[in-house]
């Protein structure tokens, strides 16, 4: 019995806490549907009356959020592209290799986990303005094909936890380690390369700090920056500005949802051995 309310107890906290999390973008969608006068009204009205389609024409044609919504796509694609690939190659390299100063570089390059991102923000932005990519997207994508230490030490986890003997059996076979990579290793990295890829579509998806500080020109602005722009302007209501959150929020629940059983699954299995 004791069990019992104790489950209970555990399922009624974490539906209050679904509830608790849910209940923001249900107001975000409800006031994107409403005119700009009912937004405001009290107490709040959760279903909007009349119905505004409009706000969603008005945000996509009128603010240019179709051509914010192709660079942003752009973008993560690249992006995406970039980490997959460096990240696997150095977690593969760290894993099954053995070289001078391995496990020094590893622990550097795991220290930088601890580094907040706006420690180096100032001297990144010096260094490519040094090159003269400023309003580019080259400081976007380039670090992305560098590696990331996040990225690393997941995909480094999960093959540490594939057997040694893969590799060795590989050799025999008369494999070469590129060969090794890309027919035997990356394959069997999927449910990784998935979680990877919905973390890094999520940070590339939603970036503003990096895009704001690099690009001047309105034709490379991303959605977020699209969305600040409209933030911005004074003629602009609420409820175009939560439309405006909404174009920006539905690929990243959507892509969520579609990589969610592959998410889990490799964020379960990186931890399996050390």
């Amino acid at each position: 019995m004791t069990k019992v309310i104790g489950k209970a107890i555990v399922y009624l906290l974490l539906v209050a806490g679904a509830i608790a999390m849910f209940l923001p973008f249900l107001w975000m969608v409800s006031a994107s549907l409403k005119t700009a006068g009912a937004v405001a009204k009290l107490p709040p009205q959760w279903i909007p009356n009349p119905i505004e389609w409009g706000n969603y024409k008005v945000v996509w044609e009128s603010v240019n959020f179709a051509g914010y919504a192709f660079n942003s796509t752009f973008l993560v694609i690249i992006e995406l592209i970039g980490t997959l690939l460096s990240c696997a190659l150095v977690a593969f390299g760290l894993a099954l290799f053995d070289f001078r100063l391995k496990k020094p570089l590893y622990l550097m390059m795991l220290a930088t986990l601890m580094l907040p991102f706006q420690v180096t923000l100032i001297p990144s932005y010096f260094i490519w303005k040094s090159f003269g990519m400023l309003n580019t997207y080259y400081p976007l994508i380039v670090p992305h094909f560098l590696g990331g230490a996040f990225g690393i030490f997941l995909l480094h986890q999960f093959i540490k936890s594939l057997p040694k003997e893969l590799y060795e059996a590989a050799v025999m076979d008369g494999y070469s380690p590129p060969g090794i990579f890309w027919i035997i290793y990356l394959p069997l990295c999927k449910p990784a390369l998935a979680a990877l890829s919905v973390f890094t579509f999520m940070g590339a998806w939603n970036n503003t700090i990096g895009p704001l500080i690099y690009l001047q020109d309105k034709k490379l602005f991303t959605l977020p920056l699209g969305l600040l722009y409209l933030k911005g302007n004074s003629e602009v209501d609420t409820s175009l500005l939560m439309a405006g959150a909404v174009i920006i929020t539905i690929p990243v629940v959507a892509v969520y949802l579609v990589a969610q059983k592959q998410f889990v699954q490799g964020i379960a299995s990186t931890g399996l051995k050390g």
